[in-house]
């Protein structure tokens, strides 16, 4: 491939995350009261809140204490405040590419004095600043689906945690790439369990906002998503010199847009494990 060809594709990859950011951001300038208002609460109150039973059963049995964890795609931090404070860790780091989130997300660590710092970056372009420091990752819900290159997002990942650094995983399970949501045109709600769209690849673009953070439909900026089968998902971390150690599936949705399809048998979310060894 030339050296014009790669550069054309890489200007490409950065229009569409460039769209993404401002759709983010216009999101968030857009949200609803709640959304974030019992961030500080929780945490001050509750045992590893914003997590789910599973997901807390695995990261307390991991030793978090006085290191440093790091988040790709932190959205408004509560997740990362919550295993920092929790967990007794050094310092929480987290990454995302909306700024406006990350000023919120700040403020709010801040204002519970937890040692979180976060940073507004495209993931693609974090740096060697951040070399082999984390003890701990931690990827939530919602983050894959925003790539369109695994392999480059667990590379970049990967050097960013220590040799031997653990990976926790917790998301929406690639089966249901295949389902439709509500509001989109295929949508059958008589017969929500059909299979409608390929499970190894498709690209999604929408322009109708992002309702979990807004509770409201909006004629809002592009977002544009991509899915992705499982074995690009282990493949890449496998790329990247990151073993899988342990993987758990649920029959239930983490995602806000598949619930009426929990407990009837299919996978709707997991969450995987994994260690660096090189």
């Amino acid at each position: 491939m030339s050296s014009d060809i790669r550069r054309e594709g890489n200007d490409l990859m950065e229009k569409y995350i460039e769209r993404n950011k401002e759709a983010w951001e216009e999101a968030f300038d857009n949200r609803d009261a709640s959304w974030g208002a019992d961030i500080a609460e929780r945490i001050r109150t509750e045992d590893y809140p914003f997590f789910y039973p599973e997901m807390k059963a695995v990261l307390k049995n991991i030793n978090t204490e006085g290191k440093v964890i790091g988040q790709f795609c932190c959205n408004n931090g509560r997740e990362l405040m919550s295993l920092v404070k929790c967990g007794r860790a050094k310092k929480g780091i987290g990454f995302d590419i909306a700024e406006n989130q990350v000023a919120f997300a700040n403020d709010k660590a801040e204002e519970l004095q937890l040692p979180c710092v976060f940073k507004a970056v495209n993931i693609y372009d974090i740096d060697d600043s951040y070399k082999e420091l984390f003890d701990v990752v931690i990827i939530t819900i919602g983050v894959f689906c925003w790539f369109a290159d695994l392999d480059r997002f667990f590379s970049i990942v990967a050097r960013c945690m220590k040799p031997g650094a653990l990976i926790v995983i917790n998301e929406q399970h690639p089966f249901t790439n295949m389902l439709t949501a509500e509001g989109e045109e295929q949508h059958d709600p008589t017969h929500r369990m059909e299979c409608c769209y390929s499970y190894f690849e498709h690209e999604w673009t929408g322009n109708d906002g992002m309702y979990y953070i807004t509770k409201k439909k909006y004629p809002s900026k592009t977002f544009t998503d991509y899915t992705h089968p499982l074995s690009e998902i282990i493949s890449g971390m496998c790329h990247s010199g990151i073993a899988v150690t342990g993987m758990q599936e649920f029959d239930y949705d983490i995602s806000g847009g598949f619930e009426d399809a929990d407990h009837r048998g299919y996978p709707l979310s997991m969450i995987l494990v994994g260690r660096k060894i090189s």
